[in-house]
């Protein structure tokens, strides 16, 4: 006999993923990701609509928020026909194409005929409002109001009759 004790065992695989595994899991991710929102908001548009009624009642707060803390006025600019958004210290923003927008602002913070902006006062009131966005199929919606007295901004469904 030899030296050796018992019968001799191959060496086992190597267990793992090779970069080229990894890599190709990472890209169908990504995809998935690009793939899968614009999905959810066309199978649930009411998502949509209340995502973007929630970021119009946040842009309306921080602009508040703004003329609090700097103690001047400072005014969101609402663009009905581009669906755009606007104020003090940071970038548009823009809501979906599906989604329609009205204002109903004071007659001295109407722009033009698209846009018009809501004022906030130092003392944290405003010049009131109200933005209604609405999917085009639909006639309901969210309602995003302005306490002219107060500037309490108000998120509350809508219904157009």
């Amino acid at each position: 006999m030899s030296g050796r004790i018992g019968p001799r065992v191959a060496a086992a695989p190597r267990r793992g993923f090779t970069i080229v595994e990894l890599l190709v899991v990472l890209a169908i991710a990504a995809v998935l990701m690009a793939a899968v929102p614009p999905l959810i908001s066309a199978v649930f548009p009411g998502v949509e609509l209340k995502a973007a009624a929630r970021r119009t009642a946040a842009s309306l707060r921080l602009v508040r928020e703004t003329a609090i803390r700097t103690g001047a006025e400072a005014a969101l600019v609402v663009n009905v026909e581009e669906r755009t958004l606007e104020g003090p210290g940071r970038g548009i923003v823009t809501l979906p194409h599906r989604i329609r927008l009205r204002l109903n602002a004071a007659v001295r913070e109407q722009i033009d005929a698209d846009r018009g902006a809501i004022r906030f006062f130092p003392d944290g009131s405003s010049t009131g409002g109200v933005v209604v966005l609405a999917r085009a199929d639909v006639r309901s919606g969210y309602q995003v109001g302005v306490n002219w007295l107060t500037g309490r901004v108000r998120l509350a469904p809508w219904a157009d009759k």
